[in-house]
């Protein structure tokens, strides 16, 4: 087979330029690549250094007028906002004392992992649940939420959307709730208060009214860090931990046993003192919380050193592994729901 002439090559592309056309085999290398061609990075947002910021963001605009008060995190190699993996963005979320977030929806899927506080509450489709430090909840598609804080502390946690993802199909929309005689948009509750865990977080569920299986997210909206922290512990007690992720649970949707949201799962894992995980990588990026402990991920040429309440990224294709300096806990939550249905999904062991 003759040479590419790429003299020629280079004519016939600046050719068919301007018919928005391009010679397939000048750019083939760009599109089917031996591996991913990952942009993000691994990076470590420390809670110590931002959490001075959240007061400052608090003192120059309200709940309210902010529609929500975050800030947001960017992976440094991506060059617009938002984006902490190639499909999630993360951002941390703080609300005063006696402050509402309006009542908004939107087509993205939103989970949110408790960080300070205790006592603030949120609203999710008429159902009230109160949030503590290591609940994990979660507002699926299109569904109506609002937060207020009824505590005399402030409450923060970590948002985590899939509004890159739903960017990249185009099909971003949102929806305000209408302003009732107070001037606030708030949605009325309808049930009561934590109904979805008293029918759904038992592991029973009610013989009537059960959602359809086909809904893609869970009837659950918070998980509570007291249940979940519990069975963690019990498999330290029975199981020994996996060389990779220690004890590690997976937070699911109890009708179909699959992941809590269409685009998110969400896990909380328990590593002893000491552990050295083996290193591994996947096709999915990941977002943790440092949670309990403090420990460090090797992760690439990255070394992140963590301890409770900070946020690190995984990015998609990316060896590494975690080491811990004491018994830790960490929470995660990933993008692989969206890559498994068309079975583009791989993970392997490194070394």
């Amino acid at each position: 087979m003759a040479a590419i002439d790429l003299a020629k090559s280079q004519t016939l592309a600046d050719a068919v330029a301007p018919l928005h056309v391009t010679p397939l085999w000048m750019v083939l290398g760009r599109l089917i690549t031996d591996e991913p061609d990952v942009p993000e990075v691994p990076y470590l947002w420390s809670w110590k250094a931002l959490r001075p910021w959240l007061e400052e963001a608090c003192r120059l605009i309200s709940a309210q007028d902010a529609e929500r008060r975050v800030l947001t995190m960017t992976n440094p190699a991506k060059r617009y906002t938002g984006a902490v993996t190639h499909y999630l963005n993360a951002g941390l979320q703080v609300i005063m004392p006696g402050e509402i977030a309006p009542t908004h929806r939107h087509v993205a899927n939103a989970i949110r992992f408790i960080m300070e506080g205790d006592g603030a509450y949120t609203v999710v489709d008429g159902e009230k649940t109160l949030m503590r430090r290591g609940d994990f909840i979660t507002t699926p598609i299109w569904s109506w939420h609002d937060h207020g804080n009824e505590s005399d502390k402030p409450m923060v946690w970590l948002d985590g959307l899939d509004f890159p993802f739903v960017h990249t199909a185009n099909a971003m929309f949102k929806s305000d709730y209408p302003v009732g005689p107070d001037g606030v948009r708030r949605q009325s509750v309808q049930r009561e208060d934590d109904d979805s865990i008293v029918r759904f977080g038992q592991s029973m569920r009610p013989t009537e009214g059960v959602p359809d299986s086909s809904r893609l997210y869970s009837p659950v909206i918070n998980y509570r860090y007291t249940t979940a922290r519990a069975a963690l512990e019990r498999l330290r007690n029975t199981d020994a931990p996996h060389p990779v992720e220690g004890w590690k649970l997976e937070y699911i949707n109890p009708v179909t046993g699959g992941s809590v949201l269409p685009t998110i799962d969400a896990f909380l894992q328990l590593l002893p003192a000491g552990f050295r995980g083996r290193s591994h990588r996947h096709t999915h990026g990941t977002i943790y919380v440092a949670v309990e402990g403090r420990g460090r991920t090797e992760a690439g040429n990255t070394i992140m050193e963590w301890e409770p309440n900070d946020v690190f990224v995984v990015p998609s294709w990316t060896p590494h592994r975690h080491i811990a300096t004491e018994e830790s806990v960490l929470f995660s939550f990933t993008d692989a729901p969206i890559q498994r249905p068309f079975g583009i999904h791989r993970e392997e062991l490194v070394g």
